[in-house]
């Protein structure tokens, strides 16, 4: 059995794998101006006042049933002078980070869930701590980001992570955390907190997250904060997972061993966490979805049930959880559709991946070429005289050239290669761990290709060939941005037009002044 890995360890591991994301500019503001000391209230109020959508949410969050003050707040001054520097903090930075990481559309990675959950679980664990009579200004945000290292670990490794969290969804022996030790080394506890620690949040904030599924372990001070993280998550598991009586027999067992309290002391505490969890969701702009106070729900499944002598609430679960478990086996079909939604990166003439996509993909292996220390080049090219095709034969014909050479590209790439139709006839190619000679070799090679092809078009056979740009760089060497290899790229590009076309010019990705080309 491996040994587990020191703090220190971790720390080095997640650097190679995870490109943590910085910290929202404001969020830095507010925590230097409540570490300053005497000016830090004016200073916040000022930090926060110069933003009106954070104000605003700030101030309806303030007002709401949440906090029930008994008069309207209408200034941040006011809601600094009533609530405490610590609380309007927090308040603002659970604002500013969840606004932050808001991830679009996406085919593998729900962030409406993500947050929905997430708030409910804060909500749930300020009524936790409040029946326990265990203030704690900073329980909130603590709750709300108990779980950010699974958003930053999908951000970081995309489908491959979310592979692991549908697997961990049905496969209910293994947890999500040792899924992730096994395939990475460290889980999303000790990656939310190491991300949150570099962007300087309290330790008060971040210690109990490190432990919110293993309070025992929990140093003592932070033990009571990381048992009610554990249990305000099965709480708000309740109204967003499909296994609603496990988690309410859980959360229960939960609270009496946590803290003593049997069963009808926190039957209302099911109830309490959705409307105050649908009023902050709306003002932190998440979408609330159906939820409804547990009694709502075992009272609708009892009326479904109607006479029937079974057990009354066992026997309402079991319905509720039939319902769910049916949703299961239209997972297949939701995948199917989320496939659908790949063809927005997809170009509808060629069936190639589009300009988007190239875009965001380029990045991302730019960043893994400099992780491993791997070459990386890139192709550009264009149909040459393509504009001659289209006057001598029609659009029409233009476009099966355009299908044509896109099936001809495909064949000779390899499958870890990315083409993409960056516009009109010009395409690009990004080519992960090919190096200068490698490129030359590949860029010849499909100059041929697309020589030796044929459209026929109405009986007529239509023959082009292709001008090339190529780019290159080794991360020691360089220290470039996509759009530098894009440059250089196109620059190859024009050249090769220039002299001649049918042909390819290689450049190093370097600055202008200092580059070289090899035509061949």
């Amino acid at each position: 059995m491996t040994a587990a890995l020191t703090n220190a360890e971790i720390r080095l591991v997640i650097d190679k794998q995870v490109d943590l994301p910085s910290p929202p500019a404001i969020a830095v503001r507010i925590l230097n101006t409540v570490q300053e000391g005497d000016s830090s209230l004016f200073d916040l109020e000022r930090i926060i006042s110069a933003d009106p959508a954070l104000t605003g949410k700030l101030l309806k969050l303030a007002n709401s049933a949440f906090y029930s003050l008994p008069h309207k707040v209408s200034n941040i001054s006011r809601a600094l002078s009533i609530l405490g520097t610590n609380v309007i903090k927090n308040i603002a930075l659970s604002f500013v980070i969840t606004n932050e990481l808001r991830g679009g559309e996406t085919s593998h990675f729900d962030f409406d869930y993500f947050w929905r959950r997430s708030v409910t679980t804060a909500v749930a664990a300020e009524l936790i701590s409040t029946l326990l009579q265990k203030k704690d200004e900073d329980i909130f945000v603590t709750a709300l980001l108990q779980d950010i290292g699974i958003l930053t670990m999908y951000m970081s490794r995309g489908e491959e992570y979310a592979n692991i969290l549908n697997t961990s969804q049905t496969d209910r022996k293994t947890s999500l955390s040792a899924m992730e030790r096994d395939k990475y080394q460290f889980d999303h506890q000790q990656l939310g907190y190491i991300l949150l620690d570099s962007w300087n949040i309290p330790q008060s904030v971040t210690m109990p997250m490190y432990y919110h599924h293993e309070p025992e372990r929990a140093p003592a001070e932070n033990r009571d904060t990381a048992q009610i993280l554990n249990a305000a998550s099965l709480l708000s598991a309740i109204y967003h997972s499909t296994e609603t009586s496990v988690n309410v027999r859980e959360f229960q067992n939960k609270m009496a061993e946590f803290f003593n309290l049997p069963s009808e002391q926190t039957k209302h505490l099911l109830d309490d966490v959705v409307p105050k969890s649908i009023d902050i969701l709306q003002i932190f702009e998440v979408d609330p979805g159906d939820m409804k106070p547990f009694s709502q729900i075992l009272q609708e499944a009892n009326d479904e049930l109607g006479k029937l002598n079974l057990s009354y609430e066992q026997l309402v679960l079991e319905l509720k959880e039939s319902k769910e478990k049916t949703e299961l086996f239209a997972k297949d079909l939701r995948k199917a559709n989320s496939r659908l939604e790949e063809l927005a990166f997809r170009d509808g003439l060629t069936n190639l991946f589009n300009h988007r996509y190239f875009q965001e993909i380029l990045g991302k292996e730019i960043a893994r070429a400099k992780r491993y220390n791997h070459s990386l080049s890139l192709i550009m090219f264009d149909i040459d005289f393509f504009k001659k095709v289209n006057d001598t034969f029609g659009h029409p014909a233009g476009d099966q050239v355009l299908k044509d050479l896109a099936k001809f590209t495909t064949s000779a790439v390899r499958p870890s290669d990315i083409i993409a139709r960056y516009g009109g006839e010009e395409f690009v190619i990004v080519l992960p761990e090919t190096n200068e000679s490698g490129l030359k070799v590949f860029a010849e090679r499909l100059r041929r290709i697309i020589a030796s092809m044929t459209t026929v078009f109405n009986e007529v056979p239509i023959k082009i060939t292709i001008s090339s740009g190529g780019a290159h760089f080794f991360p020691d060497e360089n220290e470039i941005s996509p759009q530098d290899l894009i440059d250089t790229a196109d620059r190859g590009l024009y050249l090769s037009k220039k002299n001649g076309r049918n042909r390819t010019t290689i450049l190093p990705a370097t600055p202008r002044k200092n580059s070289s080309f090899c035509a061949i």
